[in-house]
C-alpha cells in the first residue's frame, strides 16, 4: 500500500524514508505527485501535522503521513515553537534561523539554555479521516553557544545533548534516529503500520 509523505523538505524525506524502510508500505513523497505545501495555519504541532496530512491525502487520494516539528527554548518562553522553520522570516535559511536564535540567547549561560525538540506525526487513511492517528516524540537538550557538526538540518548544529556530549549534527544517522524526537515518534508510527491498521 502506498503512503504519501506530506513534506517538501528533502532532509525530512530522506530521514523518514530511512526510518520506515522496513515497513511493508511503499513510502512516496508528495513532490512525486506535484503537490505543493499546505497552508500551516494551526496553532499547535498537532493541528499543523493534521493540516498537512489531510492536504496531501486530498490531492493524491492516498493515505498520508505528515509531521510537524520544532524547537522550544525555555528561556524564550517556548519560542520558536511552531514557527521554527520560519523563525527568521518566511523562506529563512537554516543559518538565518540559527543566527537569530543565538542572538536571542547571547550572554545566557548554558545552564539556562534548556530546550527540546518536539515531533508530532499525523497519519490519515483519507483526507476526511475522522479518527487520525497521532504520535509524539520529544528530545531534551540545550542550545550551544556556537554551531558544531555537519550532519542533519535545521537547528541540529546548535542542539547540544548533555547525555551524549555533543550536538545533534555531530551524531551519525543511526545514533540520531535512536535518540531523536522524530525517531521516537516514527517508532510509534512503525508499530502502527506493522499492525496493518491502515
Amino acid at each position: 500500500m502506498k503512503i504519501v509523505l506530506a513534506t517538501g523538505n528533502p532532509g525530512k524525506i530522506k530521514e523518514l524514508q530511512t526510518l520506515l524502510s522496513d515497513s511493508d508500505h511503499e513510502i512516496t513523497a508528495q513532490l512525486d505527485y506535484g503537490v505543493g505545501d499546505a497552508d500551516e495555519s494551526g496553532i499547535s504541532f498537532v493541528e499543523n501535522a493534521l493540516i498537512k496530512a489531510r492536504h496531501a491525502s486530498l490531492h493524491t487520494g492516498l493515505a498520508a503521513i505528515a509531521d510537524d516539528s520544532g524547537l522550544e527554548v525555555d528561556y524564550l518562553g517556548g519560542k520558536p515553537g511552531i514557527h521554527s522553520a520560519r523563525y527568521a522570516g518566511e523562506n529563512a535559511t537554516d543559518q538565518e534561523n540559527i543566527d537569530k536564535l543565538l542572538a536571542a540567547l547571547d550572554g545566557v549561560p548554558l545552564e539556562n539554555r534548556n530546550a527540546r525538540f518536539h515531533c508530532v506525526i499525523a497519519l490519515v487513511k483519507c483526507a476526511d479521516d475522522p479518527n487520525p492517528a497521532i504520535f509524539h516524540g520529544c528530545w531534551e537538550g540545550r542550545i550551544a553557544d556556537a554551531p558544531a557538526g555537519s550532519n542533519g538540518f535545521g537547528y541540529d548544529s546548535v542542539f547540544y545533548i548533555p547525555d551524549l556530549g555533543c550536538a545533534s549534527a555531530e551524531l551519525s544517522a543511526s545514533v540520531k534516529n535512536k535518540n531523536s524526537h522524530r525517531g521516537k515518534a516514527l517508532r510509534q508510527l512503525r508499530r502502527q503500520l506493522r499492525r496493518q491498521l491502515i
